[in-house]
């Protein structure tokens, strides 16, 4: 592959990861804010009419859950997780890198074993199971997770390229 491919690749995928970026945040403003409508009239429900509704709670319950989701996997792609670097920033920056990477790497393989496998058996077998409020069935509600890991697989490869580009110019610039 020539080095006018490489960054036409590059290009065509930092276009992507700002397309996800953006999905993924008007995917959470819109949870958000249906979060708020439905608690706002859960509340005027209960206390003005004495009626509480449980649709409202169940989905509020179910949105928060996706938000959270959803809201680490975009995180993870902005790389604006928790992080102690406290120790890591003690090494040459060779070494950081590498120690980013393998952190990176440790995360995608939580992502795929436990929230795409785990996640999309779990959802597979909770498919017959409705929901008693929603009348939907449990595995649509527990979809967010092999989604969520998914795009943490993403991320994972987009931060994997870049931090091996950093890699290279690094080792370029010192031979």
């Amino acid at each position: 592959m020539s080095e006018q491919q490489k960054h036409g690749l590059i290009a065509k995928v930092d276009t992507l990861k700002h397309w996800v970026d953006k999905l993924l945040s008007w995917i959470c403003i819109a949870i958000v804010a249906s979060m708020t409508l439905l608690v706002t009239y859960q509340v005027v429900v209960r206390y003005l009419f004495n009626s509480p509704s449980a649709v409202s709670e169940v989905l509020s319950r179910y949105l928060f859950i996706w938000l959270i989701l959803f809201g680490s996997a975009y995180v993870f792609g902005l790389k604006e997780h928790m992080a102690i670097n406290f120790v890591k920033q003690k090494f040459a920056e060779k070494t950081q890198i590498v120690l980013e990477m393998l952190i990176e790497l440790v995360t995608v393989v939580f992502a795929i074993s436990i929230m795409i496998i785990g996640g999309y058996n779990s959802s597979v077998r909770q498919m017959w199971q409705m929901d008693s409020a929603l009348q939907i069935p449990m595995g649509v509600i527990y979809a967010a997770i092999p989604i969520s890991g998914a795009l943490m697989v993403f991320y994972f490869l987009y931060n994997e390229m870049h931090l091996s580009i950093r890699l290279k110019q690094l080792i370029q610039t010192n031979s």
